[in-house]
């Protein structure tokens, strides 16, 4: 099996401007292209996890990957899929999430020896001249064409502003801006960016003539990979001072059943034919395909120890026993008044709750455990001596939990 037909069985693809060009570049290790982040927070989350190692099986081919982190564009904010303005950040603020992304990217891409670039969009973007901009750059852009993409037309009724409106030639910029610079010839994003991608190969050919080439493809689900990236308390950090690496394992242990295989396809680099092996797991066997899922993904992005330590953590809950591996929380004997703490306030203070009010909800609701036993009176109460030694497992749902320990 060819790299782009593989590419094509795990999902990865779904609309190509030349599909034989691509094949041939990609297949070939012709392809330098470029796949764009921008750095709105510190942290990479789960939803940029299929653009990350769909560069890393392209690099693998022979391909050259250029990670573009929209130092520039990240001023103006991409209005696809919003529903409002994004939050104006610092140039200090976006410089160093741009930092921050750098040492995540490196886990997953291999940058040694010019097998790979990070580059960033603020070199060219930040000291434009305005006036020749749009003289050279935006002469080439349509309003009516721009007004019937996807990413504007869901933003009109509800006020798109001008700033963003700017983002479709920003991006097409960058795209030239790469091909000119680095001889980048392919660019990726998700389904959500298709009209910014045809900007961008649009204006390469007008700008450079019908002999400038550069070829767009859109990956399948991307837009729903950044869907993958938010739970009810917030987006999956690949940092693993935001989400731990057992929380992270725990996160995709516990996917749909109808997205293991899914996820497996997409995210992992387990062979084709052992995950079709699995197509036809149910009950037990379902769950064991999310081990697998989960140990993979934890291994790729913390390491095998981390995904080891995690793995034994999951296990050890699973069997209501405690294990160290597990994200925990300390009591201080402040924490406690006439010698005792409620449950209350231990959800509190382990963060599983925001409030008392919060913590209360969650006890008369039945979703409290302590050491796999219900907790339903508000009033329970616990010694700092039970929470010595491995603490005690306290759960919050299904997914929820944290050991407390008494330091």
């Amino acid at each position: 099996m060819t790299v782009f037909e593989e590419l094509k069985a795990r999902g990865l693809l779904a609309q190509l401007t030349d599909e034989e060009e691509i094949k041939e570049l990609v297949n070939n290790g012709k392809a330098t292209f470029y796949i764009g982040f921008d750095p709105t927070a510190d942290s990479l989350h789960v939803g940029h996890f299929m653009a990350l190692c769909l560069m890393k099986r392209l690099q693998m081919a022979g391909n050259k990957p250029i990670a573009l982190i929209g130092g520039g564009t990240a001023m103006i904010g991409d209005p696809s899929g919003r529903t409002d303005m994004r939050s104006m950040m610092t140039t200090e603020t976006i410089d160093h999430n741009c930092e921050c992304f750098k040492k995540q990217m490196s886990r997953f891409i291999d940058f040694s020896d010019g097998k790979a670039m990070m580059v960033n969009n603020a070199e060219w973007l930040r000291d434009l001249n305005y006036i020749e901009f749009l003289r050279d750059v935006g002469a080439h852009f349509s309003v009516n064409r721009m007004l019937t993409a996807e990413c504007y037309k869901q933003r009109l009724e509800k006020g798109l502003s001008f700033l963003e409106f700017n983002y479709m030639i920003m991006q097409s910029y960058d795209f030239l801006s790469l091909y000119e610079r680095y001889g980048c010839n392919m660019q990726f994003g998700g389904d959500d960016q298709w009209s910014n991608m045809l900007g961008g190969t649009e204006l390469i050919r007008r700008k450079l003539g019908k002999d400038a080439y550069a070829m767009t493809i859109t990956l399948l689900l991307n837009s729903e990979g950044k869907k993958m990236g938010k739970t009810q308390k917030g987006a999956v950090w690949l940092d693993p001072n935001k989400t731990s690496p057992f929380e992270f394992y725990q996160y995709w242990r516990n996917v749909a059943d109808a997205d293991v295989l899914k996820c497996l396809r997409m995210l992992t680099f387990l062979p084709l034919e052992q995950i079709d092996e699995m197509s036809g797991w149910e009950g037990s066997q379902l769950n064991e395909a999310k081990e697998i899922l989960a140990y993979e993904l934890t291994n790729l992005v913390h390491g095998e120890e981390e995904a080891k330590k995690a793995q034994a953590g999951a296990k050890a809950l699973f069997a209501g026993g405690n294990a160290a591996e597990m994200p925990s929380s300390e009591l201080k004997e402040e924490d406690f008044q006439d010698g005792k703490i409620d449950i209350l306030g231990v959800l509190v203070k382990a963060g599983l709750t925001a409030s008392r009010s919060e913590a209360r909800r969650a006890v008369e609701q039945g979703g409290v455990t302590v050491d796999n036993e219900k907790v339903t009176d508000i009033k329970t109460a616990y010694a700092p001596e039970q929470f010595a030694g491995d603490g005690v497992v306290v759960k919050r749902g299904k997914k929820n939990f944290k050991r407390v320990i008494m330091k």
